[in-house]
């Protein structure tokens, strides 16, 4: 950005993104999604590939905001919604795609999950999408993506206790949901991916 004498805090309004997003984009710790890399690319007037090619000098931190290639991250599906009891390759409420880094898919299976509804504000929105590790087991105050009673997969924080299990909203308006270990086998409750990622919508 220096090049262009730009700060952070100009690109955060013309993009209409928040500080600590933006900030994270610098710092490689999240990526933007297209429509920001080509907004991006429309600012400074270049071309989308250019944000994503690999700059000379490390020190510019500024200088590459994006800094994936596709050559070298791995491209997962996302899903609109995810039905109890389909297998994932059986579903074809396919979105999108994201790309995650190389290194993190090979520690095991992902997808992406499109969130519906407030029962996670203000941590996720509508619309925003999640990157899930594939898994039927969590650690308790992992956030999970989990099917209850045959429904479709929900969002959840769990929480586990010796009798059983909580599923959490982080949206204060909506009730915990306790299951206890009959109920878990019994209706049943399933545990289909752990969230390791969001990839906020502006």
């Amino acid at each position: 950005m220096d090049l262009y004498g730009k700060s952070r805090k100009e690109m955060c309004e013309a993009l209409g993104v928040k500080y600590t997003t933006f900030t994270d984009w610098v710092k490689g710790n999240s990526y933007p999604r297209i429509d920001k890399i080509e907004l991006m690319a429309n600012y400074f007037g270049i071309e989308k590939s250019d944000l994503v090619e690999k700059h000379r000098s490390q020190d510019n931190t500024d200088e590459h905001v994006v800094q994936k290639k596709s050559n070298k991250g791995t491209l997962i599906k996302v899903y609109g919604r995810v039905a109890a009891g389909i297998p994932l390759e059986m579903i074809e409420d396919i979105i999108d795609t994201e790309e995650i880094p190389a290194d993190l898919a090979r520690t095991g299976e992902f997808f992406g999950l499109q969130i519906h509804g407030d029962s996670m504000e203000p941590k996720f929105s509508e619309g925003d999408v999640v990157i899930v590790r594939k898994q039927d087991d969590a650690e308790s105050e992992d956030i999970v993506i989990a099917t209850v009673n045959g429904t479709d997969a929900t969002c959840k924080r769990l929480k586990k206790y010796k009798d059983g299990i909580a599923l959490l909203s982080t949206n204060p308006a909506y009730e915990p949901m306790y299951f206890t270990n009959e109920e878990i086998v019994d209706k049943p409750v399933r545990i289909i991916g752990r969230v390791v990622e969001l990839r906020a919508k502006f």
